[in-house]
Formats: structure tokens, C-alpha cells, sequence
């Protein structure tokens, strides 16, 4: 009985996860609060999309993190790591989540970004390949010639399908990739615009429960296993012009990355605030982990199958694109 009550509430719940949206409260006013210690910027504007990932951003908000280190973070919503390049770079935001292979790809580009924080790591199911309940899409040798969603083309998302089609024997050729925002997906694939889409939590427990969807495959197998997904970036330019507001950043955000990484239940707390998932269904999607350092060779992990899977030309190293806070 306990179980069906269960899963009765979690149906309640999932239908406002396929519509998240993000939310800021923060004020536009500086703070004024006695640990600004020279900071170059005391308000900066983040890019987030409202998923599980930036959990831990919400977190030093409300634990007060970033006021202890006289920094005002107001987030903004993104729609994608890529889509946030611009803005970063046209000054519209200071920091923002990037998925590395993004990040990596437009670094290749002649682009000068710096990753200054790890965010998220994935763990199984966490990023799965979703087809709906009587698609006739059985295995993944079954999407040769089927068109796939992805968030971004050329990211993270394709990349990672990609590895499951070699696992069946197909490349990436083979399948047809379109950009839909996650919680556009659903919609999209039940209406015939695509038949498959690779989806993060809360969309895969939500078209689960809400929709019917099955799970075709994780794609955090084999070659993506434990693979790093995003950090937070910044310009070059912007990390030597505000070294001392990046280093604030970094503490915060770490101390923060540590708690997520260390109390699920911090997770769940703060995700009903910047998102529409409700507490119920919070307390049952799947979370990969939160790195609270950035760690050149799990970086590198990323740039080297980049490479294998010609996403880069030539290598890169990963030491390169990472800034970390002086000493001191």
C-alpha cells in the first residue's frame, strides 16, 4: 500500500517537472556585507538551466555562502552550456554552468575559456536515452535512420549517444540529432518530430511516471562512465580582471559542492526553490555526484574521447582551459 501511495504522489508531482522553470529572487543591489575582501565585482550574474546539476549554486544562496564572502550571485537562466558562450563573452553574465564538451569544442574554436569550478558528474541513469512506451525502438541498433533529441547538437548529449551507437555497431551518421530543450522533448517525440531523445532527471523520472516512456539505454556506460558533465566557466579576460571575485566564487561554490555531494537531502531542500519539482518527486530522481575540486585528469577523460570521436582536431590538455584561486 505504502508503494502504490507512493507512486501516486510522484505522478502527482512529475507533471510540473516537464515544464521547469528557473526562478531568481536575488536582489539588484550590491551586498553590503563586511567579507567583500576587495572583491573586484560584489554582484555577478551566474547562467543555470533549473535542473539537479546547479544544485549546489541554490545551496550557497541559501546557506548564505556567497554573502560570507561579500558576493551577491543573481542566476539566470540558460537554455545550454553552448548557448551561455555568448553571453559570457558579450558580459550579459560573469560565470555559467558549461558542459565541458561544449566548453572543450569552443575552446578548439579559438574561443579563451576558463573552467574555475567543478559541477556535476554523472552516475547511472542520470542521462538516459528515452523512447516512448510502444515505440517500436527496441535496442540501439534500432535507431539507425530515427532522428534523436538532444539539448544541443555537438555537445555532451551526442556525444554520449554516439558512444552507445559504436556499442551497436552504428556511428554517428547513422542517426539523425535535432536540438529541442528538455522539457520540449515529450511533446516533440509524441507528436512525430523525432523518436528518441536523451534526457536528464527530473525528465526521465517525469516521462516515466507521467507518459509512459521507457529507458532504452544509459548512455553513462562503458567509454562515459563516471563521466565529468559540466563546471561553472568564465571569460579569460574576465577571470584576470576579477581574480579576487572568481576566488569568492570558488570558495563558495566548493563548500557547497561538498554538502550536495554529502547530503542528499540538501539536494532535495533546494530544488522545489529554483525549479518545479516538487519535494516528492525531488526525493526520487536519480543524482550523480558533485566534485567539490576540478581534477585535470577526469578533464582530460573528456578531451581525449573529443578526440577519439573526432569532436577535436587536435588534442588539448586539460590543464589548459582550468584556473584555479592563488593561494591564499
Amino acid at each position: 500500500m505504502r508503494r502504490i501511495l507512493r507512486c501516486h504522489a510522484v505522478a502527482l508531482g512529475v507533471a510540473a517537472a516537464l515544464t521547469l522553470a528557473g526562478c531568481s529572487g536575488a536582489s539588484d543591489a550590491p551586498t553590503t556585507a563586511s567579507g567583500g575582501k576587495g572583491l573586484e565585482k560584489t554582484t555577478i550574474k551566474v547562467g543555470a538551466l533549473p535542473i539537479p546539476d546547479v544544485a549546489p549554486l541554490h545551496i550557497a544562496i541559501a546557506k548564505g555562502y556567497f554573502k560570507d564572502e561579500g558576493l551577491t550571485v543573481e542566476p539566470v537562466v540558460i537554455t545550454g552550456g553552448a548557448a551561455a558562450i555568448p553571453m559570457i563573452k558579450s558580459g550579459a553574465l560573469d560565470i555559467s554552468q558549461g558542459n565541458y564538451v561544449s566548453s572543450f569544442l569552443a575552446t578548439s574554436k579559438g574561443e579563451k575559456l576558463k573552467m574555475i569550478a567543478d559541477m556535476y558528474q554523472a552516475g547511472p541513469n542520470t542521462f538516459n536515452i528515452m523512447v516512448p512506451k510502444n515505440s517500436p525502438i527496441k535496442t540501439v541498433a534500432d535507431l539507425k535512420g530515427k532522428t534523436v533529441l538532444v539539448n544541443n547538437l555537438k555537445n555532451v548529449a551526442q556525444l554520449a549517444v554516439t558512444t552507445q551507437l559504436k556499442v551497436a555497431g552504428l556511428s554517428e551518421t547513422d542517426a539523425k540529432f535535432a536540438e529541442k530543450p528538455f522539457p520540449d522533448m515529450a511533446n516533440a517525440i509524441n507528436s512525430g518530430q523525432a523518436d528518441a531523445g536523451w534526457m536528464t532527471e527530473p525528465f526521465i523520472t517525469a516521462t516515466q511516471t507521467q507518459l509512459g516512456f521507457r529507458k532504452l539505454a544509459d548512455t553513462m556506460t562503458g567509454q562515459m562512465e563516471d563521466f565529468p558533465i559540466a563546471g561553472w566557466m568564465a571569460t579569460d579576460e574576465w577571470t584576470q580582471k576579477n581574480p579576487k571575485t572568481m576566488a569568492a566564487f570558488q570558495r563558495a561554490i566548493a563548500k557547497a559542492q561538498t554538502l550536495a555531494s554529502s547530503d542528499r537531502k540538501e539536494v532535495e531542500k533546494v530544488l522545489p526553490k529554483y525549479t518545479k519539482i516538487d519535494a516528492q518527486t525531488a526525493s526520487v530522481i536519480t543524482l550523480g555526484s558533485y566534485p567539490s575540486e576540478l581534477n585535470e585528469n577526469r578533464l582530460q577523460k573528456v578531451a581525449d574521447l573529443m578526440l577519439e570521436y573526432k569532436y577535436l582536431e587536435s588534442p588539448i590538455a586539460a590543464k589548459s582551459i582550468i584556473v584555479t584561486a592563488a593561494s591564499g
